[in-house]
């Protein structure tokens, strides 16, 4: 019995060996990784490690041990929290929804700004924990109070619970700001990745309570704002860049909204959605709203597949507003307040940011806009990351931070 423990141990050592290798090197060399990101090997290796950690959670779901966005939770969040002196941090519930709160210790003559905060995750990655050095030093550098929400996920908790939470958090929030010595003029929601999106579909929600005292502000790094067209000319010239490949963010879009991935091709061409909705948000939605200096690296528009009726039943979740803000109808985009929009030249996503811009400029909603042309998706979360870090998630944050003082 013992020699066979150590067989099998000694196999699965080899296989586990094995297989990392194999994924690493294969994500290693079909990255796009751009000439003009600097660091480009350590971007390579970042990008394959995270692939593995994916992988590896996928090998684990087929086993029915636990899914792969759990597997892949658990790693991310080993990595041991980073403390600051100057900034006083507590675990709080609201209810049952995790939270953590960053006040600077330093003593404070008047009220400070309050920054509810979203972690990105594509709504199956991310927590408190990878996105605690970032809250941290937001705290700090832009003296405010930051609340940072750990909202439930997915797979085990679908779409809503995400967007509930985080509605639930917030309102919490803005009923304690005397506790917490906040500004109720200077409230700030902000988030990155899907965090953007989220923070965006709170000031949408919240609009219209006059019990509550009104969102100030967001900032929308890199934002998630529509889930229903991938025909975008950063969707083509970034389909394989790092960190959030075209087949990543399908995988993410089906944990979270429950969607079966047999609608991938439909979804990619079009045929998910009938002409006529397609006409409707075209007009805020259309690759013309792009500016043509983001089409130069290759972008060959694509004409639009006919309807699938079963792909339109099974995945118009993607239409609803909590999904895709972005095509909330002009009465309730004009009346936001005031963003401050980072985009990512290298992300698949970057066109988001772009269409938002746009359209909140032609509303009238004023809006601050920083483009990083050496940023890719997920960047920030860098910033906590050592000899890992880019220095673009340095001037993000500094981007948020003056952002917030400004107010």
């Amino acid at each position: 019995m013992a020699v066979l423990l150590l067989v099998l141990l000694i196999a699965a050592c080899v296989f586990f060996v094995g297989f990392a290798l194999w994924v690493i090197c294969s994500n290693f060399f079909t990255v796009d990784i751009p000439a003009t990101i600097g660091q480009p090997l350590k971007l390579r290796i970042l990008h394959s490690l995270f692939q593995l950690s994916v992988e590896l959670g996928m090998v684990f779901e087929k086993l029915r041990i636990c899914s792969m966005p759990q597997f892949a939770r658990f790693l991310h969040d080993l990595r041991p929290l980073k403390k600051d002196p100057a900034v006083a941090v507590k675990n709080l519930r609201y209810g049952t929804i995790p939270v953590r709160l960053f006040q600077p210790k330093a003593p404070s003559r008047a009220l400070r700004p309050g920054v509810v905060f979203f972690h990105g995750g594509a709504g199956i990655l991310g927590s408190l924990n990878t996105h605690h050095v970032i809250c941290c030093c937001l705290s700090k550098e832009s003296d405010s109070v930051v609340l940072s929400v750990g909202y439930r996920m997915a797979p085990q908790h679908r779409f809503p619970a995400m967007v509930r939470d985080s509605l639930a958090a917030t309102v919490h929030f803005l009923r304690s700001l005397d506790k917490y010595g906040v500004d109720p003029a200077r409230v700030v929601v902000c988030g990155d990745s899907v965090g953007g999106g989220v923070a965006m579909a709170m000031s949408q929600i919240l609009l219209d309570r006059t019990d509550l005292p009104k969102i100030r502000a967001q900032i929308l790094i890199y934002p998630v704002l529509q889930c229903m067209d991938f025909q975008l000319p950063s969707y083509q010239q970034n389909k394989n860049a790092p960190m959030l490949t075209e087949n990543f963010a399908f995988r993410c879009l089906f944990y979270y909204l429950g969607i079966n991935p047999s609608w991938k091709s439909a979804i990619r061409r079009g045929a998910h959605l009938p002409a006529e909705l397609w006409e409707k948000y075209g007009k805020w939605m259309g690759s013309e709203n792009i500016p043509e200096r983001f089409k130069k690296r290759g972008y060959c528009q694509e004409p639009r597949a006919p309807l699938n009726e079963g792909a339109y039943l099974e995945t118009n979740l993607i239409l609803d507003l909590m999904n895709s803000p972005l095509i909330a109808e002009d009465e309730v985009m004009s009346r936001l307040p005031e963003a401050c929009i980072v985009s990512c030249e290298y992300d698949f996503l970057r066109d988001n940011s772009l269409l938002c811009k746009k359209r909140l400029e032609d509303l009238g909603v004023p809006v601050t806009w920083h483009h990083m042309e050496d940023g890719f998706h997920g960047v920030l979360t860098t910033l906590h990351m050592g000899c890992a870090h880019f220095p673009c998630a340095t001037r993000i944050l500094n981007v948020a931070v003056q952002f917030v003082k400004g107010l």
